[in-house]
């Protein structure tokens, strides 16, 4: 195992040896890896995060393979969440990945124990269950950050992160937020979400299945890695703070 000493040293030299303890003492729980999620994880996990727990119901189609990670033309057929952490266990081996092969809803949501997270990452594409666990994460003492629709995207200039409601131009934004204010279910608190003004149509093509829009790696992989970017930015901001400030290490307004 010598081989992989050292896999975190150039990230070290960044956030320093507090930092990389912090990150490996932390524990995350993302909902949702698919064209968004599936790089949140890559992201976290080459970043030293040491407990990661990754939820996703579904199995890997070869639509998937043109912007989700774990898929390729070998992995059809297999849960999503088994194929990405055999991967992300062959880059962070003492990593430890808690997959679970479930989904996110009314009827399965207490048994997540959002309270057991420092930070949750929402990656779900469902309104109702987006808004669900919206509702649920800030509502603890979690860190929450959250992508907004990434399908329908080519400019990756465009993307942007704003507090949730700040994002302007978002369609998915604009129906989470009319769902909040009509069944009375605001957010307890502030959460930062990855987002893109940017709204294109989709084009006609040769497939049968017309379900679901057009959407593209390069824009999925910026979603991705920039909610894993939040994360790792607010565990440095966090760890500079407790030097001065023990208490707040993981205060969710740092």
């Amino acid at each position: 195992m010598d081989s992989i000493h050292g896999i975190f040293d150039r990230t070290e030299r960044l956030i320093g040896r507090e930092g990389m303890q912090a990150m490996a003492s932390v524990r995350v729980v993302l909902f949702g890896v698919g064209g968004v999620g599936s790089w949140c994880a890559e992201g976290l996990v080459r970043s030293g995060i040491q407990h990661l727990t990754i939820v996703d119901s579904d199995v890997v189609c070869a639509s998937n393979i043109n912007r989700q990670l774990m898929a390729t033309t070998q992995t059809i057929g297999r849960p999503k969440v088994d194929v990405l952490k055999k991967r992300l266990l062959e880059i962070s081996p003492d990593a430890e990945i808690d997959a679970r092969h479930e989904i996110f809803c009314e009827a399965t949501a207490s048994s997540f124990h959002l309270d057991d997270y420092d930070y949750i990452v929402d990656a779900i594409d469902s309104v109702a269950d987006k808004a669900l666990l919206i509702n649920m994460a800030t509502r603890t003492k979690a860190v929450l950050v959250s992508s907004m629709g990434a399908a329908l995207k080519m400019d990756p200039t465009r993307i942007s992160v704003a507090e949730f409601w700040k994002v302007e131009g978002c369609p998915l934004a604009r129906a989470l937020r009319k769902r909040f204010k009509k069944e009375g279910t605001i957010p307890k608190k502030k959460f930062q979400c990855v987002y893109s003004n940017e709204l294109l149509e989709n084009q006609p093509t040769a497939a049968t299945d017309d379900s679901g829009n057009g959407s593209l790696v390069h824009i999925t992989g910026i979603f991705g890695f920039t909610l894993a970017g939040l994360i790792v930015k607010h565990i440095h901001t966090s760890v500079k703070t407790t030097i001065c400030a023990p208490s707040n290490r993981f205060s969710p307004e740092g």
